[in-house]
């Protein structure tokens, strides 16, 4: 880089902190919904998702999220047709798709339902046959014989972007806005946490002098990642390095644990802790966007030793501080998670699971929520929480375990009506049953969360 650039990205750095510092707290309350267009209707296009929008506005969802929709490259490819984030062109439409004509389009319809749309943005790399290459190929990363190359071996179907080239941060932060202005609402950004946080300040502030409102969500990644790549002299940025520019990341920082913990409730009581200590370690704006499930994990519904495991799950990370994904198919109970380079179509069935989201999602737009403070209380027999506003609360029980037993309640005695289901729930001498899944009370009043708390979460 030279002189001139690294001068004008130190100017815009108060402002970028200032815009991060002030992510509106209610996207803690959001409900994104991830679509792969390929596997996600009939025909696998643009109109088979716009069709399918009213019933996503009526299960709770703020924003759907599409993993790239750009033309995938041909060279090198995995699968029959290649993987979505291998990209040979980051301004149009992937012609199996539609056209961007039709994703004007719909955009226009979703924002009509009081939708937002998140597109995804792969900037760390593209396809081998890239209209960047034949372009520009003094933008990537070359080997010794001049050969483009990627950073990360398995990914043998891409090559890495060099972003020590000024011209490509004009380019791609020239698309972006393209993209805004077509009706673009947020930008999920894929692997954000290999690409240079300086590129990510920059672009963020010279979008919002397009729409001031775009939501940036950082797929921030593993820790082992991060130190790998480090000791190998690569760009790597830590979480809380990221949210100088995001708004939302991903909760990667202790999935591996929550993977533990899935399998082995003796593992709580870690996961637990590290959910506590997210709310110190980090800048004060942050939020994490929680799931238990997405395209590149398995689903939850095969994951868990049991259904009803499953479900707690599901209810605890909707209920948890922070915004909640649906991963297209959970809706309808999936246990097989589509293929990402060949047609795998969603398999919907009855959508038996659909009730029991719009009530999660819907939960998240409660006053309580949107107003008060989430505690962790308990992790075992069984993970509770509380959301405490000012005269009242939601008290939720996950028995992601899959024990039976009763545990402690911090509710005064009486009978409560689970919001889940409609079912009556009995606190008694300060206990209730574990539930068979999981189960969310409303309280009136106030309650002091600390005499509740695991010790664990209070070392």
């Amino acid at each position: 880089m030279n002189g001139r650039f690294m001068y004008n990205s130190g100017i815009l750095q108060n402002q970028d902190n200032l815009m991060t510092q002030n992510t509106p707290q209610s996207l803690r309350n959001l409900v994104l919904y991830e679509v792969y267009v390929r596997n996600h209707g009939r025909d696998g296009n643009l109109a088979n998702v716009t069709h399918d929008l009213p019933r996503l506005k009526e299960m709770g969802v703020d924003v759907v999220w599409f993993m790239p929709i750009h033309p995938i490259g041909q060279l090198n490819k995995k699968g029959e047709l290649g993987c979505p984030y291998s990209i040979q062109d980051y301004r149009t439409v992937n012609p199996e798709y539609g056209t961007k004509k039709e994703f004007e389009v719909l955009c226009e319809y979703a924002h009509a339902l009081g939708l937002k749309v998140m597109i995804d943005v792969v900037y760390n790399h593209t396809s081998h046959d890239a209209l960047l290459l034949s372009e520009h190929p003094e933008w990537y990363h070359q080997d010794e014989n001049g050969r483009p190359i990627t950073t990360v071996p398995e990914w043998s179907d891409v090559i890495d972007l060099d972003y020590s080239h000024e011209a490509l941060w004009d380019y791609q932060i020239e698309t972006l806005k393209m993209w805004a202005e077509l009706g673009v609402d947020g930008f999920r950004c894929d692997v954000a946490s290999i690409v240079p946080l300086d590129f990510w300040k920059r672009a963020r502030t010279a979008v919002a002098q397009v729409k001031s409102d775009v939501i940036w969500l950082a797929e921030s990644v593993h820790t082992s990642f991060v130190i790998d790549r480090r000791r190998n002299g690569l760009t790597a940025h830590s979480d809380g390095e990221i949210h100088e520019a995001f708004d939302l990341s991903y909760d990667y920082d202790i999935w591996p644990i929550w993977e533990k913990a899935v399998a082995d409730p003796a593992m709580l009581p870690l996961y637990a802790s590290l959910l506590w200590y997210q709310q110190g370690i980090y800048p004060a704006h942050t939020i994490k966007m929680r799931c238990v499930e997405n395209h590149d994990q398995p689903r939850i519904m095969q994951r868990a030793p049991s259904r009803e495991q499953a479900l707690a799950w599901t209810a605890f990370q909707a209920f948890n501080d922070g915004a909640f994904l649906i991963y297209a198919g959970q809706e309808a109970e999936n246990t097989h998670t589509p293929d990402l380079f060949n047609v795998d179509k969603v398999k919907w069935g009855e959508y038996s699971l659909q009730s029991f989201l719009t009530r999660l999602c819907k939960l998240k737009k409660d006053p309580v929520q949107v107003q008060g403070q989430f505690t962790l209380l308990q992790h075992q027999p069984a993970l509770s929480a509380l959301w405490q506003a000012e005269d009242e609360g939601l008290f939720g029980a996950f028995n992601v375990g899959g024990v039976t037993d009763v545990m402690a309640s911090p509710l005064p005695d009486g009978v409560y009506v689970n919001l889940l289901d409609d079912r009556p729930v009995e606190v008694r001498d300060g206990e209730m049953a574990v539930p068979e899944t999981a189960v969310i009370l409303r309280y009136q009043g106030s309650i002091d969360p600390q005499p509740h708390m695991a010790k664990s979460l209070l070392m």
